[in-house]
């Protein structure tokens, strides 16, 4: 799915909602207009500034990867995958040193258009947007590295748009992926338990034996409102992340990033920051 945390949602919205849904309301990702996924929108309200809660938690992400893959810069051939990255690249620039390729896989047919033209035009959107995610990032050396390098056209080098959903994700062992990174997808793309739990399963088990992953989450999420269209969102909270991790993972570590005095928007109460290590599928 995309990268749906959300354009801003106002009470109104909200109220309006919730008092008069119908009685056949969507009730699963299926129902929801993902293909009309307004793009555009989307960028320009969640990462069209470089925000106070994105940058610590760029700053967690840079960290965790450049700790546990210290050892990787003398190796080749390593994937990684961002499931549902939409129009949100930070995710993937936090594993690009480490990645000779990264899948960015998005169901949303008007994300996906919109990342093949990035992907094709060497990433317009880098001089505006993503630098001032990648700066935070290369206060590090292992992303400092690229000091120099044209980062728009490495990005099209080293990553691939596939179209796909992660409630399909199947990855055989054999090629399961080396890092991974899902932000703000698997508990804003339904609102049912179940498929959360799902695309979180199928993330990890995306995933070979030991790999390092990061996941971002809305905590407690409303739903939320992109253009003319409203999305779902399943209410979760950082134990409920941790439980589940609990059973799927090791070396986990969940932080809380609160709003501050500048929310994204209404209808959340912070964002959530998992890091571990998947279970995964050993490679024999």
């Amino acid at each position: 799915m995309g990268v749906p945390r959300g354009a801003r949602l106002t009470t109104d919205v909200t109220e309006s909602v919730k008092d008069a849904a119908p009685v056949d309301a969507p009730t699963s990702n299926s129902d929801f207009p993902w293909d009309n996924f307004d793009t555009d929108k989307y960028l320009d309200h969640n990462y069209h500034q470089l925000r106070d809660d994105d940058a610590q938690i760029v700053e967690i992400v840079g960290a965790y990867f450049a700790e546990k893959c210290a050892d990787w810069t003398a190796r080749s051939g390593l994937r990684g995958i961002d499931v549902g990255t939409g129009a949100n690249l930070y995710p993937t620039l936090a594993m690009l040193p480490f990645c000779d390729q990264i899948r960015l896989l998005e169901f949303s047919a008007s994300n996906c258009a919109w990342l093949k033209q990035q992907h094709t035009d060497d990433w317009p959107s880098w001089p505006d947007t993503w630098k001032n995610f990648w700066d935070v990032l290369c206060r590090r050396p292992e992303y400092g590295q690229f000091t120099g390098v044209d980062m728009g056209r490495e990005l099209s080098r080293r990553t691939e748009v596939v179209q796909g959903s992660v409630l399909e994700l199947e990855v055989r062992r054999e090629e399961a992926f080396d890092i991974g990174t899902m932000f703000f997808v698997a508990e804003s793309i339904s609102p049912q338990h179940g498929e959360f739990s799902t695309a979180m399963r199928l993330f990890l088990d995306a995933l070979r034996e030991g790999a390092p992953f990061a996941i971002a989450l809305m905590e407690h999420s409303k739903g939320y409102q992109v253009g003319d269209n409203h999305f779902p969102a399943t209410d979760i909270d950082t134990e409920d992340v941790r439980e589940f991790l609990g059973g799927s993972a090791d070396d986990v570590v969940v932080e809380r990033v609160g709003p501050g005095d500048n929310p994204l928007r209404d209808g959340y109460t912070a964002m959530i920051i998992a890091c571990g290590r998947a279970r995964g599928k050993p490679l024999s």
